[in-house]
């Protein structure tokens, strides 16, 4: 799952992008990209990086920002086999989990920082990841952080084989 850019600015009111990729499934906060602005590209290279560690996935819901109605994520989708699931224009409650994520880091992290340049930036949203996947608990993951759940499936798959 994609997230739409969150916008955010610097000390000297630069403005920068952040777009956010979390696996429903698991909450998993996957990865992000931080940057004055990103192209599809640019989102075609995080879904290759973040596949190369996690696997490829069966379909992705996005917004329909530039960066993921143009030509790039939809190449990208045709020849990896991924389906991409567009939002309802003007939809938030679609991508209801993304929107309530996103409020969440800029709640906790975007408006309590005050950033100096675009790699402080990704460093501090990069320590909130990993608080985010390894210490918070989710009550829609039995009270269990995303990556305690996923060492429950997997755990729980190598069971199923060994039987």
């Amino acid at each position: 799952m994609l997230g739409h850019g969150l916008h955010d600015n610097l000390y000297n009111g630069r403005r920068f992008r952040v777009l956010n990729v979390l696996d429903s499934y698991s909450k998993d906060y996957l990865g992000f990209e931080l940057d004055t602005s990103i192209n599809g590209n640019r989102v075609c290279n995080v879904l290759e990086r973040i596949a190369w560690f996690k696997g490829m996935p069966e379909m992705i819901t996005v917004e329909n920002g530039p960066e993921f109605i143009g030509k790039a994520l939809d190449g990208w989708a045709h020849r990896h086999g991924v389906k991409l699931v567009f939002n309802r224009p003007g939809k938030p409650v679609d991508n209801s989990y993304i929107e309530s994520f996103n409020g969440r880091l800029r709640d906790e992290c975007l408006n309590v920082n005050w950033f100096m340049s675009l790699d402080h930036a990704r460093e501090v949203i990069g320590q909130w990841q990993e608080d985010y996947n390894s210490i918070r608990p989710h009550s829609s993951l039995g009270w269990l952080t995303p990556v305690e759940f996923l060492v429950q499936q997997t755990d729980c798959s190598q069971k199923q084989v060994l039987y």
